[in-house]
């Protein structure tokens, strides 16, 4: 059986994805064969990989760190929440079941099954498999039936690193707290810590990493400084930035304004990234209709309910606001959910169950949603250029013969609308869109000429692996996949006394 590591945080968006990437990638670089995983994913932001199984972005960025190629195996369990309580269950990229958080308890048992199947063949064919927990270990009332994290790492007997934020505050009793609360079985699987996102001189932080492995007798195995521009692929709408800011300077006179809405059930949100990493795009998420003022390109982007978020940006104001851009010769570009609220119709009995709603009709098309998922990677051409994508959706868009067709989707004057996510990445596609966008709205904005963007997203791996072995203590990690976790740790009280 190879080597494996379960990479644990004290909180939800600690940093336990970009971390599993950076180990990921350091370990590529060493010539190791390996593999990301997370046993359950909760998260809209999902791709299709390459045997057409829907697993969460995270996990196929990971694999990109890891320079294998993305698979169902390393996301066996993807939860996309529809709502406040309810989710869409998608097991091995397939989905099998809508649930509650009660109802979804029952699955649980045979999903761990199903869980450790996938990890035992990972393990079976990569020299080393880096997990990933989800939210904190430490959830007491979750523990009995958790699959993500120390109920994985118990039936699989994975060593633990557990990463703390710093730039959140509380993180000497955040760290010692998580193992303090575990039973006795999963304090003895924690071996170590790791500290994220540290701003300043490491020094300062000494004295309260040598009281803590005095407290806990488990070692901080590295201090890893805040890294900035990184602009992965995020698991959820909390790492979703607010403001805008250059990646770099215009090649041309003017900047070009993105504003995208901020549904509230926003999902595939990385579609933007590619055009936030174009200098002189400057990309906003928007709450309000008043910041579209400025926009010289508005888009309404995926989600997981569509008629709910259309809803949503009526009860704003956005919806008539994404009507006046319109009307006034302004660009928008609908993608996948957002391609769908820009039809004439919605017809719903699957999602939201809500009949037939109106749409915003900017676009000559209706949608009816179909029980069965469509899952896809497609290719084409769009405005002279090569374009692959992937389609992840319910709502089929059918559009009116005649209509100007636009990848999958229709281009009715400055509106377009699509239902393939990662369009953006396509540099050629890109670069003429935005070209297109300028023309549009009288901006003197020039595309970069030489913006490579699977160049950006690989350095911004590479950037990961540095972090790793500059600030890491790599030959602790290597002990810990090879042999696992210590025989002599101590357990911590009140944790101590349970079980």
């Amino acid at each position: 059986m190879s080597g494996a590591l379960l990479v644990a945080g004290t909180t939800s968006d600690a940093g336990k994805s970009v971390v599993t990437a950076g180990i990921c990638r350091w370990l590529a670089r060493q010539g190791v064969s390996v593999a990301p995983f997370k046993a359950q994913n909760m998260s809209n932001n999902s791709m299709v990989a390459p045997d057409g199984a829907e697993i969460g972005r995270a996990q196929v960025m990971q694999a990109a760190a890891a320079r294998v190629e993305p698979e169902a195996a390393m996301n066996p369990v993807l939860l996309k929440p529809g709502g406040d309580d309810s989710s869409q269950v998608v097991v091995l990229g397939r989905p099998v079941a809508d649930v509650t958080a009660l109802s979804y308890r029952p699955m649980k048992a045979a999903l761990l099954e199903q869980v450790l199947t996938s990890l035992a063949d990972l393990r079976a064919r990569f020299d080393v498999v880096v997990c990933e927990g989800a939210g904190s270990p430490t959830e007491i009332n979750l523990r009995a039936d958790d699959i993500a994290n120390m109920g994985l790492a118990t039936a699989a007997e994975l060593p633990v690193l557990v990463v703390g934020d710093i730039d959140r505050g509380g993180l000497f009793p955040a760290l010692y707290g998580t193992v303090a609360l575990m039973p006795p079985a999963d304090q003895r699987l924690v071996a170590g810590f790791l500290v994220n996102k540290f701003r300043g001189d490491v020094r300062l932080l000494d004295p309260g990493l040598v009281e803590l492995e005095r407290l806990t007798g488990r070692p901080t195995l590295g201090v890893l400084p805040w890294l900035g521009g990184l602009d992965l692929d995020v698991e959820d709408s909390l790492g979703v930035p607010t403001g805008g800011t250059l990646t770099a300077p215009p090649h041309g006179e003017d900047v070009l304004r993105v504003a995208v809405a901020r549904l509230p059930r926003l999902s595939n949100f990385t579609d933007l990234d590619a055009l936030a990493a174009e200098p002189g795009v400057l990309v906003r998420y928007v709450t309000r209709p008043e910041e579209l003022a400025d926009a010289d390109l508005v888009v309404l982007p995926g989600t997981r309910s569509t008629v709910a978020d259309l809803a949503w940006l009526r009860e704003t104001g956005l919806a008539d606001a994404v009507r006046r851009h319109a009307a006034a010769g302004g660009p928008v570009l609908g993608i996948c959910g957002g391609h769908q609220m820009l039809a004439r119709t919605i017809t719903d009995t699957v999602e939201s169950r809500a009949g037939t709603v109106d749409g915003l009709g900017l676009l000559p098309a209706d949608v009816r949603f179909a029980p069965e998922k469509t899952l896809g990677r497609p290719a084409g051409t769009a405005l002279g250029h090569p374009v692959r994508g992937y389609e992840i959706h319910h709502g089929v868009v059918t559009v009116d013969d005649g209509a100007e067709p636009f990848l999958d989707g229709a281009r009715a004057g400055s509106v377009a609308g699509t239902t393939w996510h990662g369009a953006l990445e396509n540099d050629g596609f890109r670069r003429a869109f935005l070209a297109d966008v300028a023309a549009t709205t009288g901006r003197r904005f020039v595309p970069a000429p030489d913006t490579d963007f699977a160049a950006v997203r690989e350095a911004r791996l590479d950037r990961l692996g540095d972090l790793v072995e500059e600030h890491a203590d790599t030959a602790a990690l290597w002990r810990l996949i090879e042999a696992g976790a210590p025989a002599d740790l101590p357990l911590l009280p009140p944790g101590s006394s349970a079980g």
